[in-house]
């Protein structure tokens, strides 16, 4: 196929707008949390910079898509072997190369998504370790599996953006994460306020812009679908934050600032997999029904089972990644399905919805799996939480010798 050079300035712009989204989410997080552990927050966060890129260029780009396994690519990329920048073997019109940079941007923003699940007590070294494996065993796995012809998509399930591959991935795994590693010492005797609610709001806007490049981006091209991608995105992420607002309303008397920025990370994640597939009027109703989910997910269900996800990881990416599967495997237009029979439940086939339920439940189970066993490893050789005395004093000073704010003595309450 001829390569098409605006298609290729497009995908250029939206690999930075997906770069932007890690540096965000470090400061939506790092707003999120405690003020003795800014810095510790937003370099879980941001690690990932390096450790994915420089682990995507030797074989992480390779085990995604290359090959013709069920399960894993091969090594035939290794190194970036074979991956032009003037031709595309993927029948796209744009080079391999960049379509390469572009999914290199994917596997970075979802390990720092789990991070949210364990900062404040998780030591900085082991976390580097965790980083390489779930890479090798849960990210390019699934990669391959639904976005090059794997297992997944040789069931029929479909994914356009990475709410499978990316957010329910992530959440699951981070939930297993604060499971294992436990509670923060105060978890049930103090309430845990973000310090920094500028932050949050700074981080929300820049993701909520980032996530332009993708799921607009995930088109792959400079054309119609990619602006229709980017108006489900915006109108889902808007729908999902009017929607928070309401409930706080209903539930508090008064709207936040951070609930506000929650909700439309909330709407962002839910319309992810299904931007390219759902028609603008499921758009708006996926982000309208997504808020609720989320919010009594992270303000009750979390605190009924007594699991401390930290900055709700897994309440936002995991339980809004499910529901975007969910609705994705029943609002999917016959106008924009990849295969027209493989259509959402509400156009008269059940097919599309039941395969999504049977890949969310692999997901789940394969992350969750996956993500014990690593830790449980990792944990035999170094470990994995930092001492009661080093949480009360907090990670920024104990882990990296830093502090955000130099003005400030003493401890957080």
């Amino acid at each position: 196929m001829t390569l098409d050079h605006s298609s290729i300035a497009f995908i250029l712009l939206c690999s930075g707008l997906v770069f932007l989204m890690t540096p965000a989410l470090a400061f939506f997080y790092g707003g999120l949390e405690r003020r003795k552990n800014v810095i510790s927050t937003m370099m879980m966060s941001i690690v990932s910079l390096a450790i994915a890129s420089l682990m995507w260029v030797t074989v992480g780009y390779s085990l995604s898509f290359s090959g013709d396994g069920s399960i894993i690519g091969d090594l035939g990329h290794f190194f970036f072997k074979g991956v032009s920048d003037t031709t595309s073997t993927r029948h796209l019109t744009i080079p391999d190369s960049l379509f390469a940079l572009f999914q290199m941007m994917f596997s970075i923003i979802t390990v720092g998504i789990l991070t949210g699940s364990v900062v404040g007590r998780m030591r900085f070294k082991p976390l580097l370790f965790f980083i390489v494996f779930w890479l090798l065993l849960v990210y390019y796995p699934f990669a391959h599996m639904v976005w090059d012809e794997g297992l997944l998509a040789q069931w029929g399930t479909i994914d356009f953006a990475g709410g499978d591959v990316v957010h329910i991935t992530s959440g699951v795994s981070g939930l297993v994460l604060a499971l294992i590693l436990g509670k923060r010492r105060d978890f049930d005797r103090l309430e845990y306020r973000p310090h920094n609610v500028p932050f949050v709001l700074l981080g929300a806007g820049l993701l909520w812009f980032g996530w332009f490049g993708f799921n607009a981006g995930s088109a792959l091209a400079a054309d119609s679908l990619a602006v229709h991608a980017m108006l489900t995105t915006h109108l889902s992420a808007a729908a999902a934050m009017f929607s928070w607002i309401l409930l706080e309303y209903k539930e508090n008397g008064k709207p936040s600032l951070v609930g506000a920025s929650t909700g439309l990370v909330a709407g962002l994640v839910a319309i992810t997999p299904g931007a390219g597939f759902v028609s603008t009027w499921s758009a708006l109703l996926i982000g309208l029904m997504v808020s609720p989910v989320c919010y009594y997910a992270i303000g009750m269900v979390k605190h009924r089972l007594g699991y401390d996800d930290a900055l709700d990881a897994f309440g936002c990416h995991g339980v809004g990644g499910i529901f975007g599967g969910i609705v994705t495997g029943i609002f999917t237009t016959p106008d924009l399905a990849l295969d027209k029979s493989n259509i959402g439940l509400i156009y008269g086939n059940p097919r599309l919805f039941l395969v999504t339920l049977g890949a969310i439940v692999f997901t789940i189970v394969w992350s969750a799996g996956m993500t014990f066993i690593i830790i449980k490893v990792v944990g035999l050789f170094t470990p994995l939480r930092v001492s009661d005395k080093e949480e009360a004093i907090g990670l920024d000073d104990t882990e990296h010798g830093e502090t955000a704010y130099p003005t400030f003595m003493g401890l957080d309450s």
